[in-house]
């Protein structure tokens, strides 16, 4: 075999590698560990319920996870993880988010819808002729254009608990629209409201300091 088919047959090789790399990652959501472990968090211990928020601001660590490229399209990924360490559950039905930052500006978690038109590679000029020749509009699949597995990935990684059992927890993602903020965490707040403990009474809000995720700093070994 010359030089130019060995060359020709291992980019071929490194090609199919790649795409089968591309065609088998998938959505892998990370462990969730008790939220008085993670660095942003509040703790309410006279409710025995703690909330931290985890960012995946970082390609390296949003790419351990998502297929997805949430950054690039302007979204920012904030793991949710609720912690309750009392004896009666605790209900999230009513529960709401914001995240301000540090100009004040008052952002709420995208929906599913959001996300599909985003992350959507349909586009339209506006003049194309109707494929419906009926008078009636029909229905359109909201997912449609989406990249493969994107959809379920979508699904399967917000945040959706509706309550948390006694001594358990419950994570999942929430996406914010940050555009073209540089430093959208710098000086943010995560707050929470809603949440309800086992008698249907609001417990006080949460509000997580997203700067304690950023100045963060693990410990280091003395020896």
């Amino acid at each position: 075999m010359d030089w130019s088919k060995s060359r020709l047959w291992l980019m071929s090789v490194v090609l199919l590698l790649a795409t089968l790399a591309v065609a088998s990652k998938e959505y892998r959501p990370p462990k969730a560990f008790p939220a008085k472990t993670y660095p942003a968090r509040d703790e309410h211990p006279t409710e025995n319920v703690t909330i931290a928020a985890d960012p995946y601001d970082m390609p390296d660590k949003a790419g351990s996870v998502f297929t997805l490229p949430y950054r690039e399209k302007g979204y920012l990924p904030i793991y949710l993880v609720i912690t309750n360490d009392g004896e009666q559950p605790v209900s999230l039905v009513r529960m709401e988010f914001s995240l301000v930052t540090a100009n004040r500006t008052k952002l709420r978690p995208a929906d599913t819808d959001d996300l599909y038109r985003r992350f959507s590679r349909v586009k339209h000029r506006g003049d194309e002729p109707s494929r419906n020749p009926l008078p009636i509009p029909l229905p359109r699949k909201s997912d449609a254009g989406l990249p493969k597995g994107g959809a379920e990935e979508i699904q399967n990684s917000q945040f959706r608990a509706k309550a948390v059992e006694p001594r358990s927890t419950q994570a999942g993602f929430l996406f914010f629209d940050v555009g073209e903020m540089s430093q959208p965490l710098a000086g943010a707040h995560l707050y929470v409201t809603g949440v309800r403990d086992g008698n249907g009474s609001d417990l006080m809000f949460f509000d997580i300091a997203l700067e304690k995720y950023l100045t963060y700093r693990p410990a280091t070994s003395t020896k």
